[in-house]
This record gives C-alpha cells, sequence and structure tokens, in this order.
C-alpha cells in the first residue's frame, strides 16, 4: 500500500471547495460536535467540587449544593450573555473578534491566546477523565493510563481530519447515550432518594475528620474547582459559520440545548452525590460518577453503559476543542497574526494543520503530566474565564457604539456577564495560582508577544516585496553551472538543459566536487573524450562535502563577475520503483537542502528516467 493510498483510507478521498457549504452541520449534529466538552464536564465538576470540600470533613461536604448553585447560575449568565454574541456576530470568532474590534489588537490576542492554551488543555483534561472512568470499571488498566490517552488524541485527529460532518456522525451516538444515562441516573436516583430516603454509599462513620473550618478560602477553592463546568460555552461562537443558515438563529438555539443539559446534569449529579454521601477517593481509583451509577443502578448492565457513555464522551469532549482551536488558528492566521499555514484547507475542507498541532499539544501535554485530570485541573478554565471577560466587556462596548433597538437592555446583560465572569476569574486565578495556573499565566503573554512578532514578520515582508515606487532594474545577468557527480546520460541531458538557459551557449560550466582524488583523472579523460567544449572545473574537497566547496565556489564566482545570480543545474534521475529509491544515497536532495538558504543561488533540477532494468539487455556477451 502506497503513502497515498493509507492517507485516503485514514481521511476519505478529497472534497472539492464547492462542498465546503454542504458540510456544514444541523442543529442535532452541531449539539455534540461544540458542545461535547460542556455536556461532559458534569461528569467531573461536581468531583472537583468534593475533592475540595472533603478537607473539611462533613462539615464541608454539605456545602457542594451551594458551589454548584453558584456556578449554575454563572453558567446561565455567560450562556445568554453568548447568546447576545452569536446574535450580533454572525462570522463567527468569538471572543478574538468581539474584543479586538471593540477594545482594541492586544485584547482581542489575549483572548484569542487564552482560549488557545484553554483548547489544548480541554483535550487534555476531558481525554484523562474520559481515561480515568474507563480505569474505574477496569482498575487492571491504570498502568496503561498515558498510553491510552496518547491513543484516544490520536484517534479523535484521524476522525476530525475526515471532515467536519463525519466526525459529528462519528461522535453523535455517545454523546446522546451520555445524555440519556444522566439524566436516567438523575431521575431515578432522585425518585428513589424521594420514596425510600437517602442511601449513603459511604457510611457516616468513615466520613474524614474535619481538617480544618468550612471558611471562606475553601469554599472559593471548590467554587474555582468546579467552574470546569463552564468550558466550552465559547466553542459555538467561535464556530458559527459551520452551522446551516441561518447559521446565527440555529447557533443561538443550540447553545440554549446545550446550557439546559449542562445545567440539569450539573445540579443533578451534585445533589445525588450529597443524597448518597459520596466521597472522592473512598474507593481507590472510581470517580464519584461511577459511584453514583453503583448506587443508583447497581453493578449490572445499566451501570457499565452508564461508565461506557461517560468514558466515551469525556474522550469525545475534546472534540469540541477540535472544532475550535483549528477555527480560531486560521481567523488569526488570515489576520496575520499566526502562521499563514493554519488557514490553509485541507483535503476534506477542514483546517488540517490547526487539527494536527492540536493533537500534538494535548499529547505532549497529557505525557508530561502522567494523564492525571487532578494535576491538569488547576490549569484549567483560566484562560476560559479571561475570553468570557473580554468578549463580554467587548460586547459592552459594542452595543453602545451600534445603539441598536434596546441597546441599553443587550448592554447591561452583557455588563452583568463582564462583571460575573470577571470577579471568577480574579478568583479562579488567585486560588489557583500556586497549584498550577501560574504556568497559564505565562503562556498567554508569551503567545500574545509570538502573535504580535508573527504580524510584524508579515508586515515587514510585505513592505519589503510592496511594488510602490518600483523602478525596473537592468538586465539579470547569471551564470550557469552544472554539477558533475559523473558522466552519464543524465549529465548529458542537463548540460544541453543549461546551455540553452545560459546568455550564451559557450558560457555554461561544468563543476565536479573531488572525493576521492583517484577516481578524479578518470572522469577527466572521459570528459575529454567526449569533446562537448564545456570546461570541467574539480573543486577540492579534503572533508569530503558536497555543498562546502559549491557555496564557496559561487560565492567567488559571483564576486569576481559581479553578477546577481548562479544558475546550479543539478542531474537527477527517477527511480523507476519506489523501493529502488533505497538503494541510492539521495546526494541531490541533501545538497538542494544545503543550497535553500544561500542568497543569489538558483537551483534548478533536471531530471532523467532511465529505462526500466527489465527492459535491458541480461548480462553477458552481446548477440550478434
Amino acid at each position: 500500500m502506497t503513502l497515498e493510498s493509507l492517507r485516503r483510507l485514514l481521511i476519505g478521498e478529497r472534497l472539492p471547495s464547492a462542498r465546503a457549504i454542504h458540510e456544514r452541520l444541523p442543529k442535532y449534529l452541531a449539539l455534540p460536535v461544540f458542545s461535547s466538552d460542556a455536556i461532559s464536564s458534569s461528569a467531573y465538576a461536581t468531583e472537583e467540587i468534593l475533592i475540595v470540600l472533603a478537607l473539611a470533613g462533613a462539615a464541608g461536604l454539605v456545602h457542594a449544593w451551594q458551589v454548584g448553585a453558584a456556578i449554575s447560575l454563572l453558567f446561565a449568565i455567560v450562556t445568554i450573555s453568548y447568546r447576545q454574541t452569536v446574535l450580533a456576530y454572525p462570522s463567527g470568532g468569538g471572543a478574538y473578534i468581539v474584543a479586538r474590534e471593540n477594545i482594541g489588537d492586544h485584547a482581542g490576542l489575549v483572548a484569542a491566546a487564552a482560549l488557545l492554551t484553554d483548547y489544548v488543555l480541554t483535550v487534555a483534561v476531558s481525554v484523562t477523565a474520559g481515561v480515568a472512568a474507563i480505569i474505574s470499571a477496569f482498575p487492571q488498566l491504570a498502568n496503561l493510563r498515558v498510553e491510552l490517552c496518547v491513543a484516544a488524541i490520536a484517534l479523535i485527529t484521524a476522525a476530525n481530519l475526515r471532515g467536519a460532518r463525519e466526525s459529528g456522525k462519528l461522535f453523535a451516538p455517545p454523546v446522546y447515550l451520555f445524555i440519556g444515562t444522566v439524566f436516567s441516573l438523575v431521575i431515578v436516583g432522585a425518585a428513589t432518594t424521594f420514596f425510600r430516603g437517602p442511601q449513603p454509599v459511604v457510611p457516616a462513620a468513615v466520613l474524614p475528620p474535619a481538617a480544618q473550618e468550612v471558611g471562606l478560602l475553601l469554599l472559593l477553592r471548590a467554587f474555582a474547582s468546579g467552574c470546569a463546568a463552564l468550558t466550552g460555552i465559547e466553542a459555538i461562537s467561535n464556530g458559527v459559520q459551520a452551522f446551516r443558515p441561518p447559521e446565527s438563529r440555529n447557533a443561538a438555539i443550540t447553545l440554549m440545548w446545550m446550557a439546559g443539559i449542562c445545567i440539569f446534569g450539573f445540579v443533578g449529579i451534585t445533589a445525588l452525590s450529597q443524597a448518597y454521601h459520596i466521597i472522592p477517593g473512598a474507593s481507590g481509583h472510581e470517580t464519584v460518577v461511577s459511584m453514583l451509577g453503583r448506587a443508583v443502578f447497581g453493578r449490572g448492565f445499566l451501570y457499565f453503559i452508564l461508565q461506557a457513555s461517560t468514558g466515551a464522551i469525556l474522550i469525545l469532549a475534546a472534540n469540541t476543542a477540535f472544532a475550535g482551536f483549528p477555527r480560531l488558528a486560521s481567523i488569526l492566521a488570515t489576520d496575520g497574526f499566526a502562521p499563514r499555514q493554519l488557514a490553509n484547507l485541507g483535503d476534506r475542507v477542514v483546517f488540517s494543520n490547526g487539527i494536527i498541532l492540536l493533537g500534538v499539544f494535548s499529547a505532549s501535554l497529557v505525557s508530561v503530566f502522567g494523564g492525571l485530570t487532578h494535576s491538569l485541573i488547576p490549569l484549567y478554565a483560566i484562560g476560559v474565564f479571561a475570553s468570557f471577560t473580554l468578549s463580554q466587556a467587548g460586547m459592552v462596548i459594542h452595543w453602545r457604539r451600534l445603539r441598536t433597538p434596546h441597546w441599553q437592555v443587550k448592554a447591561a446583560v452583557n455588563a452583568v456577564g463582564a462583571l460575573a465572569t470577571g470577579v471568577v476569574l480574579i478568583v479562579v486565578g488567585s486560588v489557583k495560582f500556586i497549584h498550577g495556573a501560574w504556568i497559564v499565566m505565562l503562556v498567554v503573554p508569551a503567545l500574545v508577544y509570538t502573535f504580535l512578532r508573527i504580524s510584524q514578520h508579515y508586515r515587514g515582508l510585505a513592505a519589503a516585496l510592496s511594488t510602490e515606487g518600483y523602478t525596473p532594474p537592468r538586465a539579470i545577468r547569471h551564470a550557469v553551472i552544472v554539477l558533475v557527480p559523473g558522466i552519464h546520460k543524465g549529465v548529458l541531458t542537463a548540460l544541453r538543459y543549461a546551455q540553452s538557459i545560459a546568455p550564451e551557449p559557450d558560457e555554461v560550466e561544468a563543476v565536479f566536487v573531488e572525493l576521492d582524488p583517484e577516481e578524479t583523472p578518470k572522469l577527466q579523460q572521459e570528459w575529454a573524450d567526449l569533446r562537448l567544449g564545456i570546461p570541467l572545473t574539480v573543486l577540492k574537497s579534503p572533508w569530503r562535502s558536497l555543498a562546502e566547496p559549491i557555496i564557496h565556489y559561487t560565492r567567488t564566482v559571483r564576486a569576481e563577475k559581479k553578477i546577481e545570480f548562479v544558475t546550479i543545474v543539478l542531474p537527477e534521475f527517477i527511480t523507476t520503483r519506489w523501493w529502488h529509491r533505497v538503494l541510492h544515497n539521495q546526494s541531490g536532495l541533501m545538497l538542494k537542502l544545503a543550497l535553500m538558504w544561500e542568497p543569489g543561488i538558483v537551483v534548478t533540477n533536471v531530471r532523467y528516467r532511465p529505462e526500466p532494468a527489465d527492459a535491458l539487455p541480461p548480462p553477458g556477451p552481446s548477440q550478434e
């Protein structure tokens, strides 16, 4: 199988650009593509709250509902605010576009850097949480945690390279299965508690003793950890153009669907965790959702369906980042703040370079942190709340500037959102700072600095290449040199081509780099016997290097002849079978790489295809 065949098998046949509009998503597919991160957060956000509150023992755990209620209210505020953003900016771009247009370039770049960082963390946290759910059901896999995480990221990357519609169809069933099982868990658990009373999973006697009083700092820590539930809300606003027309309306509807599902699942799991006295870590590797499912469903079929769907959606929640990161990176590239390759559409009309880049970054992060969710959570949510705050502040300025009907009400809604998320950003940043948030606070400014340097490069290059005030120069003078590795038909073809492009046919020069002095006299004699009328220059190379003497010689030729360019003609024969390439030293390729950065040198390949080996006469005496 050739490399191209393998590529087609993995990502599918190429799609024409005209198919891009047909690859847009209906709402039922957009929900799992853009909302899997936010929906899946209900599987671990409650656990992060309980881990912190358990430090104060039973006295701390009873406050879980208060923390959960505050986070749910914040979720609703942010959702309503982003709904206005989606309707006001149908082109997408989310926080970056809003902040840059209304506040300025630097604010937009801070929002973009924060979001890109959070997307990488989304993949890492989602995948590690999904693998943790699988390990809860199969503890014997604990030693393969990192390997399972990297394999999951590779699979999601490959699926997204196949296109948005195909990834949506692939990921929709696990997402809807998770929604169904979580709704069933909450409803059945609530009914059981109502009719039979609470049935603790962990007896009160084994609750951890109070390690500290339940103070404001502990509640703020729990709130900061639980705010991971809000990650992913912004993904829809970044990907409005991925929806079918009318884009803004469909995106706004999908956003409200997502908010309802997320709040119901998060509040339900948090409430049931208190009713069943769930204590994270009480059963080794088992997660809170696993303990709750075991208490409600027993260790039967429904429990394993819950664990399977939880593991699947937590892993597939990374797809939200794979939908958002490449699109945001492409917008930055179009604006000149990121490498332009990130704006290119791949074979399946998706931003393939951004998808691959996200896969590499997230797999590296998972490996560094050992595949542990709790090690990554402190880094999480800082970036997303920074982008929330800038986006909502930008929307306030947007409404004040346009003064559309009812702009005061709209501005007030976004002002409340900006105030709420700004306060949360300060709380989350302060509480998580020593636990790892400082890393994100260093990465975001570093990314902004990188974006500005890239923009500076592109603007400088555009100015240097501008034709404004251009005056035609005198005719370009160049010398033509043919590199002679030996004497064969390919070299003779290259010599004829060189004579056709030289200023005068007799101005072509052949150059041979001497690696073995004993072979040089023989080659010189063969050259003389051919009577080509082209001089042959031999360059000594005591260090057996091809590139070094050639670079030195071309510089000398340019200086002595006072010319702008030296054209180097490189004979190269093409093998008839792909495996024949490994039988040759590829010195031509290495030489081209060495000459790539040398100014004033133009390298031209003249390829020659020899006759197939099976067409040649067999070895031995010729037959008359």
